[in-house]
C-alpha cells in the first residue's frame, strides 16, 4: 500500500482539535469477571460459528519452533529498515549541488548519534560456504563453520552461506575436510568473493548485526524492531500496565559519517492476559461477542512472555481450542501434540483454560525464505498472550497518560545522559570490547554535535493588525486576542439543537458566542435552536432535516455524551446527504461557566474557518503557486482499506482550500486518485484565479516504510502526466516533498554549553545527520513544554521549481503557522495537517467521499 495508513490519529503538535465531540470510540464499561468461556460452550459462552472438528488435520507449528525451521536465524537475519530509511533509493535531483541554507543565526545542537570509527586495519571480506555432501540443517552448517575458528578466528558473521570476516584468508579457495559428530565426513569448501565497500547496503547490514550482538552481550532482548530490558519492567499497577525501558537503534551512512543513531524508547506492556480480555469483553458485550472481539483485537500487537516475540493478531479461530494437536517436531522427534503438551514441554507453560479460541499470526512471506509452515499461519494461546500498547480509551484517560509521561517524556538533558550511559554499558562490557574491537570498530563516547540555524520569527497578518510572537513559544493567542480575524463571513443562517438536559448550556452558549464573536468581526445573527424531549441519535437527525434548506450555513449540535455513533451519524447526514458544515460540541465542554469565553472563541473561530473565512495570514511572496497536502488514513469500517486526503491551496496567501479524496486498496488505486483529485483542482484553481499557477509544491505525508521508490518511481510520474489533462501545453515548476515525522532523530539545544534544553521553534538542520543521496532537512516548527521535541523530516524527491533551499525550508516553516485549529505553529505544514483531518474524518466516521459542495470549505477542521 502506498500510503501509510494510521490506525488512530496522532496529534502533530497542538493542532490535534477539531469537534468538540470527536472520539474514536467510548470503552466498554467492565463488568465483574464470570466462569463464562469465551469460546464454546452453550450455556457457560457464546456458542462458536461452527462445530470443533472431531479430528483435526496436521496444523503449522507454534511461533518458536516455526522461528527455528526458518533458513535465517533471527540474530543473522537483515535488520529491519528503520522508520528514516524507507528504502535506499537515491532521490537528489540531478541539479541540486548544495541542499544548505544561510538564512537565520546560527546555533550550535547536539544530536542522538553517535559516530562510528574505523580502524587504519579496517576491511570486511565476503566469502561463500559450501558443503559437500550439502548439509541441509543450518544448525550443522554453523557448528561446522564455528569448529574452524583456528582457520577464520573468533570474530565472523555467518549465515548458512554467505560469510563475513575482518581478515583476509590466505587462500581465495579454503578446503578443509572434516568430520560430523557422528562420523560423516563432509568438506567445507571458503571461497572468497570479494571486498565489501565502506558504504555498501551489505556493510551497513553487517555493521547493524553486529549491534545487535553487542546490545545481547549487555543483557537486553529485542522485542519487535527494538531493544529492552526486560528485566528491569517499571510497573504502574494502578493501571495493570507496565513499561520496558529500551533504546531504538540503526546504523546507517549519513552525509559525511556512518552515524549510530540510538534513542531512548519504551514498550507498553499491559499486564491483561489477551484471555482476561476476552472474559471481559464478553461480560460488557454479549450479542455480537465474537463481532466485537475480532474488531478489537484484529490488528492488535500481542507479546508472548514466554520467548519475548511480538505478534500481530490477523484472526480469531473460534473452532480451534488447546487441545486441538499438530505435526510438529519437538526435541529432534517428529509426533502430533497438542498445544497443551507442546506448551507444557518447550516451555513449562500449564494451560488452564481449555475452552479458549486460538489467535492466528500470519507470516510475511520473504521471497528466498523456505519455512516449514505450509499455510504461513501461527497459532497462538490467549492465555499466554499479553496485550501491548494502549487503546483509544486509554489515551483519551487523563490520569492514566500523566502517569505514563512520567516515565515516557524524557526531557533533553536526561534523553543525553542516558544515551551516554548506554554507550558507557557497552564500552565497559568485555564481550562487547572484544566483538568491536575484532572487526576493527570503535564508537566515539559523546553524541555528536552540529551546527544549526533558527529561521526568523514570521509577521501574523490580521484584518486591521500585523504582530509577531515570542520566538520561544511561537504562539500568538495573547496577540490575537479581541482582533478581527484575516477574513469573516456572517453567520445568518445556523440551526443550534440540544436536549432537554443541555438547554442552559445552550443558551448560555449561544449569547456567549455573540458576545466573543463581536470583536472578530463575526456577526452571529439568532439561531434557529430547537430542544430536543430526549438524545437519540434519531432525533438530532429528524431535527436537522428539519430544519435543512440550502440557505443553511451550519449546524451546531450539542450532545449529552461523546458516543462516536452519534457523532458519526451527524457527519454523515452533514457531509453525505444534505451538505452543510456541522459542528459537534459535547454538553460538558461548555458547562464550566469560567472556561465558556475560551471554549467559544476557539469555537467562533471554527465555525469562520468551516464557512469559508481565514483567521490569519503570513507572508507568502511566491506568486500563482499551489501548495498541496496529500495524506493517508485507514478506514475503520473496512478492513485493508484506507482514505487518502488531498488539499490544495486556492489563493495567493495559501489559507483557502479545495479538498478531495480518494479510496485505495492498492497503490495504483491511489495514484489513480490523485491524478483526479489534481485534475479537479487545477480546474478550480482556473474557475477561481482565472488561470493556472505557474508552481506547484506537494507535501506528501503518509508515506509508509519501504514505499519512497513507489512514490518516485510511480506516483510522481503519473501527477505529471496529469498536467497534460487539463491543458495540452501545461508544464508547471513542480515539486514533491516527502514528510516524515516517525523518525529517531533529536535534537538538543546547547543553551549554556552544559544544560541541553529543546531547540527553539524555527531551529533548520541541513547537515551531518542528513542523506548524502537525498535534497534533505530537518526542521524544529513547534514549542514543547514537556520531553524532548520531535523534529520533521523532508526530503525533496522531484524539483523543478527554481527555489533553492533557504526558499523551501522558510516556505515550509510559514506553511507550519496557518492551521487554524491552533494560533501557534503545529509539526507540519497546514496543507498536510489539513489532508489528515480530512482522512480522519472520512476514515473513522463518513467511510464514504463527501459532498463536492462542501469542496471550497475546511468542514473537517
Amino acid at each position: 500500500m502506498t500510503g501509510r495508513a494510521r490506525g488512530r490519529s496522532r496529534g502533530r503538535g497542538r493542532g490535534g482539535g477539531g469537534d468538540a465531540a470527536r472520539r474514536p470510540g467510548e470503552a466498554a464499561q467492565a463488568m465483574p469477571e464470570q466462569a463464562a468461556p469465551v469460546g464454546r460452550g452453550r450455556s457457560r459462552g457464546p456458542p462458536p460459528p461452527a462445530a470443533a472438528p472431531q479430528k483435526p488435520r496436521p496444523e503449522p507449528e507454534p511461533p518458536t519452533q516455526a522461528m527455528a525451521g526458518m533458513s535465517v536465524s533471527q540474530e543473522q537475519r537483515p535488520p529491519r529498515r528503520s522508520r528514516e530509511n524507507p528504502d535506499d533509493i537515491a532521490t537528489k535531483p540531478s541539479h541540486v549541488v548544495s541542499k544548505k541554507g544561510a538564512t537565520g543565526g546560527q546555533v550550535a545542537l547536539l544530536t542522538n548519534h553517535f559516530k562510528l570509527k574505523t580502524k587504519p586495519s579496517f576491511g570486511i571480506y565476503q566469502y561463500n560456504v559450501s558443503f559437500n555432501p550439502e548439509q541441509e540443517s543450518k544448525r550443522v552448517r554453523v557448528g561446522l563453520l564455528r569448529s574452524q575458528s583456528q582457520v577464520i578466528g573468533q570474530i565472523h558473521a555467518f549465515d548458512g552461506m554467505m560469510l563475513y570476516l575482518p581478515i583476509r584468508l590466505p587462500e581465495t579457495n579454503t578446503v578443509l575436510n572434516l568430520t560430523k559428530l557422528n562420523g560423516d565426513p563432509v568438506q567445507m569448501t571458503i571461497m572468497y568473493t570479494n571486498d565489501v565497500p565502506k558504504d555498501s547496503p551489505s556493510m551497513m547490514q553487517l555493521f547493524n548485526i553486529i549491534f545487535r550482538r553487542i546490545l545481547k552481550n549487555i543483557g537486553m532482548q529485542q522485542v519487535g524492531r527494538n531493544y529492552y530490558n526486560v528485566g528491569s519492567p517499571i510497573m504502574i499497577d494502578k493501571f495493570k500496565l507496565e513499561l520496558w525501558p529500551g533504546y531504538t537503534t540503526s546504523i546507517l551512512p549519513y552525509e559525511t559519517d556512518v552515524l549510530l543513531s540510538a534513542d531512548v524508547s519504551h514498550k507498553v506492556l499491559r499486564q491483561t492476559t489477551v484471555l482476561e480480555y476476552l472474559y471481559d469483553l464478553y461480560n460488557s458485550t454479549r450479542r455480537d461477542f465474537h463481532g466485537e472481539a475480532c474488531k478489537k483485537l484484529v490488528g492488535q500487537i500481542i507479546l508472548t512472555r514466554y520467548n519475548n516475540k511480538t505478534y500481530r493478531v490477523d484472526d480469531i479461530k473460534w473452532d480451534k481450542y488447546p487441545n486441538h494437536t499438530f505435526h510438529g517436531r519437538i526435541k529432534g522427534v517428529e509426533r502430533d501434540i497438542s498445544y497443551v503438551e507442546y506448551y507444557e514441554e518447550v516451555y513449562g507453560k500449564t494451560i488452564t483454560d481449555m475452552e479458549q479460541p486460538l489467535l492466528v499470526s500470519r507470516l510475511k512471506k520473504i521471497p528466498g525464505q523456505k519455512t516449514r509452515i505450509p499455510e504461513g499461519e501461527l497459532f497462538l494461546v490467549p492465555e499466554l498472550c499479553f496485550l501491548t500498547g494502549l487503546t483509544d480509551e486509554m489515551r483519551n484517560d487523563f490520569a492514566l497518560m500523566k502517569d505514563l509521561a512520567v516515565h515516557t517524556r524524557v526531557d533533553p538533558k536526561t534523553r543525553n545522559q542516558s544515551l551516554l550511559r548506554f554507550m558507557g554499558d557497552i564500552s565497559r562490557n568485555k564481550d562487547s570490547s572484544t566483538e568491536l574491537a575484532g572487526w576493527n570498530l570503535e564508537f566515539e563516547k559523546e553524541t555528536l554535535t552540529l551546527p544549526g540555524r533558527i529561521l526568523p520569527t514570521e509577521k501574523i497578518y490580521q484584518k486591521s493588525k500585523s504582530y509577531t510572537y515570542d520566538p520561544k513559544t511561537a504562539d500568538w493567542s495573547r496577540e490575537m486576542r479581541g482582533n478581527p480575524l484575516h477574513s469573516t463571513v456572517s453567520l445568518d443562517n445556523w440551526v443550534l439543537i440540544y436536549s432537554s438536559r443541555d438547554g442552559g448550556n445552550a443558551r448560555d452558549f449561544e449569547q456567549t458566542l455573540k458576545k466573543v464573536c463581536g470583536p472578530m468581526g463575526i456577526n452571529v445573527a439568532n439561531s434557529q435552536s430547537q430542544q430536543l424531549s430526549d438524545d437519540r441519535t434519531e432525533s438530532y437527525l429528524s431535527a436537522i432535516k428539519g430544519k435543512y434548506s440550502e440557505q443553511l450555513q451550519m449546524v451546531v449540535t450539542i450532545l449529552t455524551t461523546n458516543r462516536k455513533d452519534r457523532y458519526d451519524a451527524i457527519k454523515k447526514l452533514c457531509c453525505l446527504e444534505m451538505p452543510v458544515p456541522s459542528q459537534v460540541i459535547v454538553g460538558r465542554t461548555i458547562s464550566k461557566k469560567q472556561m465558556l469565553m475560551s471554549v467559544c472563541t476557539k469555537i467562533g473561530i471554527q465555525l469562520n474557518c468551516k464557512l469559508g473565512g481565514e483567521a490569519w495570514a503570513v507572508e507568502i511572496p511566491l506568486k500563482k503557486t499551489m501548495v498541496i497536502g496529500i495524506d493517508c488514513y485507514h478506514d475503520s469500517a473496512s478492513k485493508g482499506r484506507s482514505v487518502g486526503g488531498f488539499v490544495a491551496s486556492m489563493n495567493q496567501t495559501l489559507t483557502k482550500y479545495f479538498s478531495r479524496v480518494s479510496f485505495q486498496h492498492s497503490g495504483m488505486e491511489l495514484i489513480d486518485g490523485l491524478k483526479t483529485n489534481m485534475s479537479a483542482a487545477l480546474r478550480r484553481y482556473n474557475e477561481i484565479d482565472g488561470d493556472l499557477p505557474d508552481r506547484i509544491l506537494i507535501y506528501r505525508d503518509g508515506v509508509g516504510d519501504g514505499q519512497l521508490r513507489t512514490v518516485v518511481e510511480h506516483e510522481v510520474p503519473q501527477l505529471k502526466a496529469s498536467f497534460s489533462a487539463v491543458s495540452g501545453d501545461y508544464k508547471p515548476r513542480f515539486s514533491v516533498v516527502i514528510v516524515k515525522k516517525r523518525i529517531s532523530a533529536r535534537l538538543f539545544f546547547k543553551n549554556d554549553g552544559t544544560n541541553l534544553t529543546n531547540p527553539p521553534p524555527g531551529t533548520v538542520v541541513d547537515s551531518d545527520i542528513t542523506r548524502r543521496d537525498w535534497y534533505d532537512f530537518f526542521l524544529v516548527s513547534q514549542s514543547v513544554r514537556q520531553g524532548t521535541v520531535s523534529p520533521t523530516h523532508y526530503n525533496v524527491i522531484e524539483d523543478s521549481s527554481g527555489l533553492n533551499p533557504d526558499h523551501f525550508q522558510r516556505l515550509t516553516y510559514k506553511l507550519t503557522h496557518l492551521y487554524y485549529n491552533w494560533p501557534g505553529t503545529v509539526r507540519v505544514p497546514a496543507p498536510c495537517q489539513y489532508a489528515h483531518k480530512l482522512a480522519f474524518l472520512v476514515g473513522q466516521s463518513l467511510h464514504k467521499a463527501p459532498c463536492h459542495e462542501l469542496a471550497d470549505k475546511l468542514f473537517f477542521l
